[in-house]
């Protein structure tokens, strides 16, 4: 039976879903706060940061990858201005991409600030509209530092480091997760010099310890800067820049950098939908709980990607916006969430799926690991991209996998192969005996996979 579906949000999970249920023969309409459909991930986040970090990264191989094939290139400039424009045309181009989506698919999408009224009733802007089904989709907002003033000009958030006119001198990067991390490799490769600021003892802390430390020595060698383990206490914006007072190992300490980048991670966006009013619980994290179906505790009400407990990552988000489109449509659709992979766009690239070898020693389940370098790899010799490895994990007994962590050049597209081959319940050997066309940078996942069970080939 054909419903009325209102979804509130237009990032990654809201427009997935709404696309989804207008197939299933549903009335959709999506309302979204930003003129330009695409949430967090087209405006701000996901898609400018890789069109900054593929632009940079082309300019970066001009000085240190071509000379190694011989090719010498004279008198190189960076235009920003054509950087910046050629990036924002890109996300014009996308957004429209996904406004014909919604036209062909007879979505209507309404350019206002949502609130809910009732278990079927939203408020987007001066009109009321009804539903059979509300979903919600709003994403998430950088988390706030206390007494830090973000002011888009001297301290930024990640939106405001994606925008900038000019190549700071020096940057200091609050936080030392995947997001600082690109920026820093963005405004690194420009010139600026990096300083990651980061209150843990080591970077992106949910990473395989061994990949995470090989990424800590490889962003080292590129010029980053790291203070691990350091308490900030005061950020202040000075003639020159700004000036951070922290502690690391309870060693007072002062750097004065011309910008700031706040990147301490990120909070699920529920301001002003009031849901304090319809009975809809929240985790002690302000995250919105939700049942196995994506239902609130307010019949009728549902609510999906990072808004919800899980990975803030837009695969996710499209992921639930695809299943709870099917189960208002009378089908039982399932997310694995033990197998949705996630990237770092730095360079080298990292990617994981599954569990880290952390967390097997400390569930107590028998594994065995093996590790395949992109050194050995005929491909990666052959483009002189050999940097990092695939670490794989499998149980020991069965020899399922039960993970995969690369660093490398490919990293990014090399986890797909493992992530399906772990939603098909594969084991090492199924990875091996599969043939990988040569040479190719996959042979290094079918080296690893050998390791598990037998002998690498080339190593």
């Amino acid at each position: 039976m054909a419903k009325n579906i209102i979804i509130i949000g237009a990032g990654p999970g809201g427009y997935v879903c709404a696309i989804r249920a207008a197939q299933l023969g549903h009335s959709v309409t999506v309302i979204d706060s930003m003129a330009r459909p695409g949430g967090t991930c087209l405006n701000m986040g996901c898609i400018p940061s890789k069109n900054l970090l593929q632009a940079t990264h082309e300019y970066h191989k001009i000085h240190n990858y071509l000379p190694k094939f011989g090719i010498e290139v004279k008198q190189v400039s960076v235009d920003l201005q054509k950087m910046q424009s050629q990036k924002n045309q890109v996300l014009n181009d996308f957004g429209q991409g996904i406004l014909f989506l919604f036209k062909k698919n007879n979505i209507r999408f309404i350019n206002a600030t949502s609130q809910l009224l009732s278990h079927n009733q939203v408020k987007a802007g001066n009109e009321i509209l009804n539903a059979d089904a509300i979903i919600i989709a709003t994403g998430s907002i950088p988390r706030e530092i206390t007494n830090i003033t973000v002011d888009e000009k001297t301290i930024l958030s990640s939106k405001g480091a994606l925008e900038l006119e000019d190549t700071p001198k020096s940057l200091a990067i609050i936080g030392g997760g995947y997001i600082g991390l690109e920026l820093g490799s963005i405004w690194g490769r420009l010139g600026a010099e990096i300083h990651i600021i980061e209150s843990l003892e080591r970077i992106i802390p949910g990473l395989d310890f061994d990949i995470g430390q090989a990424l800590h020595k490889s962003l080292e060698k590129q010029g980053f800067n790291f203070c691990l383990g350091a308490k900030i206490n005061q950020v202040t914006t000075t003639e020159n820049g700004a000036e951070i007072l922290f502690e690391q190992n309870s060693t007072p300490q002062t750097l004065n950098v011309e910008k700031v980048l706040v990147s301490a991670g990120r909070v699920p966006n529920t301001q002003g939908l009031n849901l304090e009013k319809f009975d809809i619980e929240l985790t002690s994290q302000g995250f919105i709980k939700v049942n196995n179906n994506f239902e609130t505790t307010c019949n009728g009400i549902f609510a999906i990607g990072d808004v919800v407990e899980g990975l803030m990552l837009a695969h996710k988000a499209e992921e639930e916006g695809v299943a709870v489109a099917e189960y208002l449509s009378g089908m039982a659709p399932h997310v694995d969430y033990n197998v949705i992979p996630s990237v770092v766009y730095t360079q080298p690239e990292v990617a994981s799926v599954g569990f880290s070898e952390q967390q097997l020693k400390t569930s107590g389940i028998l594994y065995k690991t093996s590790k395949f370098p992109f050194s050995a790899n005929s491909r990666a010799k052959a483009v002189h991209e050999t940097e990092g490895f695939v670490k794989l994990l499998c149980h020991q007994e069965s020899g399922l996998v039960l993970g995969a962590h690369i660093i490398g050049s490919c990293a990014g597209n090399m986890i797909a192969q493992i992530a399906q081959a772990m939603s098909l319940r594969a084991t090492a050997q199924d990875i091996a005996s599969t043939c990988h066309a040569h040479p190719t940078t996959s042979e290094a996942i079918k080296e690893s996979a050998l390791g598990l069970f037998s002998k690498p080939i080339h190593l």
